[in-house]
């Protein structure tokens, strides 16, 4: 039988926890990956004039005066794509806006910032009907 001292088990208790980390890193598991910010602020907006395409550029436009709010790090305003119909596809909407914040903080004072509530004075005549989604990313793929 193989005599093992404390030094020796340490050593490879330690090279093991690193290992199964280092897997569980490579699957994504419960790790933020920091290439982007881990808050993610998604909305979906429901036009009154559902029709109206005007209307709809209307509001993608007061969606970009937000990219001049700094605590914002990635902004993404999308229309409804002409995908496939199926069950679980919500085709209801018409307008969407996706956001990644730093952190929590940051998220909150953007919902104070002038901006944001010029945004929402000038425009929410425009929807009948707005719903969030926020979220804490803890993976991403970045092709």
């Amino acid at each position: 039988m193989k005599r093992s001292n404390r030094r020796t088990f340490i050593g490879t208790g330690a090279a093991a926890a690193g290992a199964v980390l280092t897997a569980g890193s490579a699957l994504g598991a419960t790790t933020i990956d920091t290439q982007r910010p881990p808050i993610v602020h998604h909305v979906f907006f429901w036009l009154k004039n559902p029709s109206s395409t005007e209307d709809r550029d209307q509001l993608v436009a007061g969606l970009k005066t937000l990219a001049g709010i700094p605590l914002i790090k990635e902004l993404y305003v999308g229309i409804l794509a002409s995908t496939e119909k199926r069950d679980v596809v919500d085709a209801s909407w018409q307008v969407s806006e996706l956001m990644f914040f730093p952190d929590l903080q940051s998220q909150a004072t953007y919902q104070q910032h002038q901006i944001h509530q010029d945004f929402v004075k000038n425009y929410s005549h425009l929807w009948e009907k707005v719903v969030v989604y926020d979220a804490m990313n803890v993976f991403n793929r970045i092709a």
